[in-house]
């Protein structure tokens, strides 16, 4: 098993395109951690370094103790699952899984019982004899990481294996690969644009843009303690709500306001120093949609938790309903229990929930406060 490590990790393309800047990212051995963040943020050009497929600019990339930089991928002790599967056409699932180890010249007994045993992990060893044009997505990907699996490797890399595959395929391949992990004690090192995903399955979350690394946590961390902007509302469904707010102090009390509402902060911001420092200036106060609540058990003394919003939509999504509204000129969504009786075009009281916001610089985006 190994760790990896990316020391001052430069990649720069021959039309001089510098994709990610300077890469600092230390991944313990058996650990499951995921790269995310948007299309061009440098997560796959990031795992096809780890993997060989890409030349390091500048840096030094270890996996274990070793040095790979210039290592080729066949002699790095990995194995890599792509989103396209690659699986071979021509040859059955059996034959795909053993490919491998037959090019190795692994003994014919021993070949047959990784595959077997990998094919028993992955509940596919009715299709061994089937070749993949007669699989379902799922169990096409389910066979690409048995060819991994069979292989021992010491690193797992998989570039957003799921992403072709259906909703329900989707969830049912996540519960797969974390078991899989579980059962392999490898280490995983997994790329997706979907948070869902990274939320799930991630022992760490490695939250990149524009080639930087923004954030590495847990994802109960990143979910309560983002850093800044980006990461707020890119961990989390529905996206966090972003309102512009003024920072005041009233009736001896902050609060940020914002129309006509005066929301008092929670006892833990009333004396933090940093927050103190933009007194009467504009800051960003974002709030889940499910730390909005209907029911008026909720409304605080004085009701200074309460807002009004016009239900531009109810959205049904069973358990829960989705309103999107507009307040202080932001686009507003609140998640609530569905018992509640709200439709399109009403109006809705709603209570925030005053323990749980975040307070972000309104100019650099970074955390104040949480």
């Amino acid at each position: 098993m190994a760790s990896i490590t990316l020391k001052n990790i430069v990649k720069t393309y021959e039309n001089g395109v510098t994709v990610i800047p300077d890469l600092n990212l230390e991944i313990k051995d058996k650990e499951f951690i995921i790269l995310v963040g948007p299309s061009g943020c440098g997560k796959s050009t990031t795992l096809r370094m780890i993997a060989g497929l890409e030349d390091v600019s500048s840096g030094e990339l270890y996996i274990g103790d070793r040095l790979v930089n210039d290592v080729p991928p066949k002699d790095r002790d990995i194995a890599m699952v792509f989103q396209s599967y690659a699986l071979y056409p021509h040859m059955t699932v059996y034959k795909n899984m053993a490919f491998a180890l037959t090019l190795r010249k692994e003994p014919r007994e021993e070949i047959d019982r990784k595959v077997r045993e990998a094919a028993r992990i992955l509940d596919i060893e009715q299709y061994l004899n089937r070749k993949p044009k007669a699989l379902s997505g799922g169990q096409r990907q389910r066979v690409a990481l048995g060819r991994a699996m069979v292989r021992n490797p010491s690193v797992f890399l998989l570039d957003e294996p799921l992403s072709n595959l259906d909703a329900k395929l989707r969830t049912e391949m996540r519960t797969q690969i974390a078991r899989l992990h579980r059962n392999l004690q490898t280490t995983f090192v997994y790329v997706t644009h979907d948070q869902t995903e990274a939320m799930t399955m991630a022992d760490r979350i490695v939250v990149m843009k524009d080639g930087v690394i923004q954030q590495i946590d847990t994802p109960k961390n990143l979910y309560r303690h983002p850093c800044n902007m980006f990461v707020a509302g890119f961990v989390g469904t529905p996206q966090i709500n972003f309102i512009t707010a003024t920072l005041r102090e009233q009736n001896g009390q902050r609060c940020v306001c914002f129309e006509n509402y005066a929301i008092p902060l929670p006892e833990r911001m009333q004396s933090d120093e940093a927050l103190g420092r933009y007194m009467d200036s504009e800051v960003v106060y974002a709030i889940r949609p499910e730390d909005f609540h209907a029911d008026c058990r909720r409304r605080a003394s004085g009701a200074s938790n309460a807002v009004e919003l016009r239900v531009d939509l109810a959205e049904m999504m069973g358990s829960e309903i989705y309103i999107y509204s507009r307040l202080a000129k932001s686009n507003i969504i609140a998640k609530i229990s569905s018992n509640e009786q709200i439709k399109s075009g009403s109006t809705v009281d709603l209570y925030i929930d005053l323990d749980r916001p975040h307070i972000f610089d309104k100019e650099s985006g970074l955390l104040i406060c949480d």
